[in-house]
């Protein structure tokens, strides 16, 4: 885990060290949670969410059932987790699953990025979409997992640990025992370049929503 080409832009440097982790095999969602099953998970369960009476507003930024479900605090992301029978992933999974079998590349691809490669900040090639794009517009990454770059800032089960790299377990580390903000990862639409690489780090609040935030999940054998 970590930037191995020790970048030197901001936020960067809390990617750092680089090293060795070992986790038990997991399942990962292909797609990021789409606003159709997010909805469905509202109508069914009966969830008390935030925006659950005013859709218009998610569909501002997602405008349709096939686009990632975004304005998601990471309580609610863990309420769907569960009633889908599935969890949030690691931070250290999800960094495992986003480089896709490569290693020490930049992104889930390689070294350089392009608008054909992932839903970022502006607009080129294959990337029309000002703000999210439906789940899987580009191209699977070597797990064939989609979007792991872009669109979404996906939230980690993780607390977030400024320094956590510098002294995480070997074997499937799960973040610090308790913390003020959570790991979110991957870079959104709204992002630059430096954000969507595979060894980036960033936290939000819990209790945050916003108009790039969604998620994924999985689920162990």
């Amino acid at each position: 885990m970590g930037d191995s080409k020790n970048d030197p832009e901001e936020w960067m440097e809390r990617s750092r060290p680089v090293h060795t982790v070992q986790l038990d095999a997991f399942y990962m969602d292909v797609h990021e949670v789409t606003v159709g099953q997010f909805r469905e998970f509202v109508d069914q369960s009966g969830y008390e969410y935030e925006y659950g009476g005013s859709w218009d507003e998610i569909a501002q930024y997602s405008p349709g059932d096939e686009y990632p479900m975004i304005k998601v605090n990471w309580n609610d992301a863990v309420s769907y987790c569960k009633w889908a029978g599935k969890r949030l992933p690691t931070e250290a999974e999800w960094e495992y699953a986003a480089r896709g079998g490569l290693i020490g590349k930049r992104y889930p691809w390689g070294d350089e990025v392009i608008h054909d490669d992932a839903n970022y900040r502006g607009t080129g090639g294959k990337d029309k979409w000002r703000n999210c794009a439906p789940v899987g517009s580009f191209k699977p990454n070597g797990y064939g997992l989609y979007d792991m770059a872009g669109n979404a800032w996906e939230w980690c089960a993780d607390w977030w640990g400024e320094d956590y790299y510098a002294t995480s377990p070997l074997k499937n580390p799960t973040g610090p025992e308790t913390g003020q903000y959570r790991v979110v990862r991957g870079g959104s639409w709204y992002g630059d370049p430096l954000i969507l690489r595979a060894a980036y780090r960033r936290y939000y609040s819990p209790a945050g929503p916003d108009n790039y935030f969604g998620f994924r999940c999985v689920s162990g054998f």
